[in-house]
């Protein structure tokens, strides 16, 4: 144990993150797609949003995403200068800030346009835009082609301080629809009618994010989506191997870490003694009666990675079995060296603890260059 550490510890090797961008930003480039890699995961309190966006950068990205405008705000005072893309429709609330600090925002009506147009004429800029469509994911978009038609006529041809960049779709974030030749080649139809329309060609046709990697990977993604926004799937290439069951033995699987504390160890009943009703977060669980087991508790809890399920520990023999928003209680029973207090245990973390560790205050952030 490194006793001039704070755990948990949340470690992220950069050399390993810049090979995954590196993957895959070439295996887009040669399908002619360029890629925007997406941060929104990335701890925005200390300087790790310039580390992170600067190794996506030096891999090939053309530009960096995020959702939120208070952590793209904090990018720019900590000096980040490149292209700034805004993932989620804009807040009527927040438009001066979205012309002030992004270069681009994804958008989906014209009451939203006519704001961040009047916004940047304020401004004295020009601000890039992005029309959403839904393809039947139902998250955000315009529904019906006709509505998308008319925005991008309005923009084009109205709202003199906005550039229409390109249209855009989002597929399996909400719906868990699956990217394919049919949904994606609509949005190809849809893109060569607004070309015809505002009588020029789009730059961007932004085909979805890391959900659209397995069909690119296969090399089955329509001519003519040239953009990818990709977050989940460079850092974290777990899902798409283990569950789309893509084939990458170039990817590290390693970039992110958690290391946490043993603080406690004991044998006891692995069933609940007493009454059972919910526990803190108002669930109710159940329990398996494997008789007496040995435990281990640990220093980190929902707090700082939202569900147990997002963790493997690397510890072989031991396994999750639940916790509290301070603790993760392990079953040590099957471990064959002795877990003790003070001991370190190393996790595999997917994207919803990545998420939450990141932005938890209470995760230490150790970076290895």
């Amino acid at each position: 144990m490194d006793m001039q550490k704070s755990y948990p510890v949340m470690q992220i090797n950069l050399s390993h993150l810049y090979e995954n961008a590196k993957n895959i930003i070439e295996r887009c480039k040669n399908s002619g797609i360029s890629v925007t890699c997406v941060v929104k995961g990335t701890d925005s309190y200390e300087h790790s949003y310039n580390k992170i966006a600067k190794v996506l950068l030096s891999a090939g990205c053309i530009s960096i995403g995020d959702s939120r405008m208070n952590t793209i705000k904090r990018m720019r005072e900590l000096g980040f200068d490149k292209e700034i893309i805004l993932l989620r429709i804009p807040m009527l609330s927040e438009m001066d800030d979205v012309i002030a600090y992004a270069n681009c925002s994804l958008q989906s009506g014209i009451t939203s346009l006519r704001a961040a147009n009047e916004a940047a004429k304020k401004a004295n800029k020009i601000h890039d835009v992005i029309l959403m469509m839904d393809l039947g994911d139902l998250r955000e978009g315009f529904f019906d082609e006709g509505e998308l038609m008319e925005a991008a006529i309005i923009t084009e041809h109205e709202l003199s301080n906005l550039h229409l960049k390109g249209i855009g779709t989002n597929l399996g974030c909400y719906g868990s629809i699956c990217p394919d030749k049919t949904n994606l080649g609509r949005l190809i139809s849809i893109a060569k009618k607004v070309e015809e329309k505002i009588n020029r060609k789009l730059e961007l046709i932004s085909g979805g994010a890391t959900s659209t990697l397995p069909l690119l990977l296969e090399g089955k993604v329509p001519q003519g989506i040239n953009h990818l926004r990709i977050g989940e799937g460079i850092p974290l290439p777990q899902n798409l191997i283990d569950l789309w069951e893509c084939n990458m033995p170039y990817m590290h699987r390693d970039v992110y870490t958690i290391f946490a504390e043993v603080i406690e160890v004991r044998n006891k009943p692995s069933y609940p003694i007493g009454r059972i009703f919910i526990d803190a977060f108002g669930n109710r669980q159940t329990y398996e009666d494997r008789g007496i087991r040995k435990r281990a508790l640990l220093a980190i809890g929902k707090r700082d990675i939202g569900d147990f399920s997002s963790l493997t520990p690397y510890l072989e023999g031991a396994s999750i079995l639940g916790g509290s928003s301070d603790h993760l209680i392990l079953d040590v029973e099957d471990v064959k060296e002795e877990v003790k207090i003070g001991d370190i245990i190393a996790f595999d973390v997917s994207y919803g603890g990545m998420v939450f560790a990141n932005n938890s205050s209470s995760v230490t952030k150790e970076y290895i260059e």
